[in-house]
């Protein structure tokens, strides 16, 4: 146990929270992920409170759009940065291998030691591939200023859907005007990532990833005329909305009555 490390019982009502700042803390430790990816998660943290910490119908919706998109990609292409690598790499790199797609490391705090950790932890949880770290196939996206500008020229510069977890904005944006399909995981609705993205998963990405590859393995079963139909009827801004509606009723919920506070006292018990 490291020496700022707690144990964590599993009567604590945050203990899932916990755990999972707890493997960021260690992705940190590790060189995958930046201070500022520390600040992220506790930005979408606080979003993931108001969903309750629930996987929701419109989040599942989005994700049997997002596979059936994968599943009918020419050049299905996973973005992989730091926070994502400390969180889910194994689930990652499994439903990528599924959906016969590449992994690319991308970042925003590139470093080339960075680029190299990420790259090995994708290959240490079983990854035979991972684009994004040699020079030689380096080209830029021209609308991006910034370091994550530089793609694979095998990767996401000929991709046609991208899955960007955890993304910020601009690159959102500028893979949309380049014409391809974005798939993103973003717990807060109102982001730039959220609103530019073609398809929007609202969640936890810890949650989202092990449902994909459950969605998968029940769409793997049907047709392609079945997918193509996923598509048609998707609304990324329904979703989107009914995202923020299950939010305002949660918060509503928890602004009255007491319901909050009768959490807290199933915690604490007669200690309140």
């Amino acid at each position: 146990m490291r020496e700022d490390e707690i144990e964590i019982p599993n009567t604590h009502p945050r203990a899932k929270s916990l755990r999972i700042r707890e493997k960021l803390i260690e992705g940190f430790r590790k060189g995958l992920v930046a201070y500022a990816g520390l600040i992220a998660h506790g930005r979408g943290e606080a979003f993931d409170y108001i969903l309750r910490e629930r996987t929701h119908q419109f989040a599942i919706d989005a994700m049997r759009a997002a596979i059936a998109s994968f599943m009918l990609a020419k050049h299905p292409v996973f973005s992989v940065n730091g926070n994502v690598a400390a969180l889910v790499s194994k689930d990652y790199v499994k439903l990528a291998e599924l959906l016969n797609a590449k992994l690319e490391v991308n970042l925003f705090y590139r470093t080339r030691k960075r680029e190299l950790l990420i790259r090995d932890e994708l290959v240490r949880s079983g990854a035979k591939e991972v684009l994004g770290v040699d020079e030689e196939y380096r080209t830029e996206i021209p609308e991006i200023k910034h370091l994550r500008r530089f793609v694979d020229t095998r990767g996401i510069y000929i991709a046609d859907v991208v899955f960007v977890p955890l993304e910020d904005g601009d690159r959102t944006s500028a893979l949309i005007k380049l014409g391809k399909k974005v798939v993103t995981i973003d717990l807060n609705p109102l982001s730039r990532t959220a609103q530019w993205a073609s398809i929007t998963i609202v969640d936890n990405i810890v949650r989202a990833i092990p449902k994909m590859i459950e969605i998968y393995r029940d769409l793997s079963k049907k047709d392609k005329e079945y997918l193509l139909d996923i598509l048609r009827n998707y609304d990324n801004a329904r979703v989107l909305s009914q995202a923020m509606i299950t939010m305002k009723k949660n918060l509503e919920e928890l602004a009255s009555k007491g319901v909050f506070i009768e959490e807290v006292k199933d915690y604490l018990g007669d200690k309140i």
